[in-house]
């Protein structure tokens, strides 16, 4: 019988952060999900540390090259997936137990493809934003705050690549779902917990795992952390997002986009893009160690 979830995590040699994020799928109240970990062409103990975890609803797979980006193993995983829900989760990131309960009761009540709720985002300074968006306006919402029914990727396709695409792949996933029809849901909880990486230098290099041991002991030992940290934003120990720096940095390159094409036209545009996209995607990686 096919399980009821495929979670989909997408992982690069960094092996020491995928027994939490892991554990936070193996400690959900519902149970009825298989976990695809999908390499991004990795070169490290990877296998070998899913492979010890020991649970058989565990699958290992792995790119024969980096393709730099979460998309294409995403994609793997969706060949693989037989759940009918997806749900993603990224490899140096946590779940909140009710994470599955919640989203797939979003998409059961509302019929809606897509479901989305609130994911506390932990800054390199230890500050924590609650990062608030709307994915069917073109809004950014993380990836591990997210779930789809698997007839959404079945109907409009997988993830882009990135090169090829003038926002970000999640973005284009979910505007191109809401332009075949597809509804969204938001689900009122905070269920995920995020660690951007792109804040954090030097992390593929030195490849921590502190900040995910540290809230995966939190999780466990706190019943009310969500409200906890919900309590907190209200107090002003934390803030609300609505435009996360992701968002910025695509509202910045939009208008760059714009003066250009005024400016000097559709060549000049299109070779501004080739040489911005790399550029920033090139620090973007230098900065994370990669």
């Amino acid at each position: 019988m096919s399980p009821r979830v495929s979670v989909i995590i997408a992982t690069y040699n960094w092996s020491s952060v995928l027994p939490y994020s892991i554990g936070s799928v193996l400690r959900q109240t519902m149970q009825d999900f298989e976990i695809l970990v999908v390499g991004d062409g990795c070169t490290d103990d990877s296998e070998s540390v899913v492979a010890a975890i020991g649970d058989p609803r565990i699958r290992w797979f792995n790119l024969p090259v980096n393709t730099r980006h979460q998309g294409a193993p995403n994609n793997e995983g969706l060949r693989h997936a037989s759940g009918e829900f997806i749900a993603y989760l990224g490899h140096d990131d946590l779940w909140m137990p009710h994470h599955l309960e919640t989203l797939a009761t979003a998409l059961d009540a509302s019929g809606a493809g897509m479901a989305y709720s609130l994911v506390a985002e932990i800054e390199a300074s230890g500050e924590v934003a609650v990062l608030t968006s709307t994915p069917q306006t073109g809004g950014w919402v993380a990836p591990s705050g997210t779930a789809h029914r698997r007839s959404v990727t079945a109907a409009i396709g997988g993830w882009g690549d990135y090169r090829q695409l003038r926002v970000v792949p999640e973005v284009d996933l979910w505007l191109r779902a809401r332009e075949a029809g597809f509804r969204f849901a938001f689900a009122p909880r905070l269920t995920a917990i995020k660690f951007p990486a792109s804040v954090r230098r030097g992390v593929y290099q030195t490849r921590p795992n502190h900040e995910q041991a540290a809230w995966s002991a939190r999780i466990a030992s706190e019943p009310n952390l969500e409200a906890t940290l919900l309590a907190g934003i209200v107090a002003g120990g934390g803030h609300l997002t609505r435009m996360p720096y992701r968002q910025l940095a695509t509202l910045f390159f939009s208008q760059t986009v714009a003066r250009i094409r005024h400016r000097f036209g559709q060549r000049a545009l299109l070779a501004s893009i080739t040489r911005a996209k790399g550029a920033t995607i090139g620090n973007v990686r230098r900065f994370k160690g990669l």
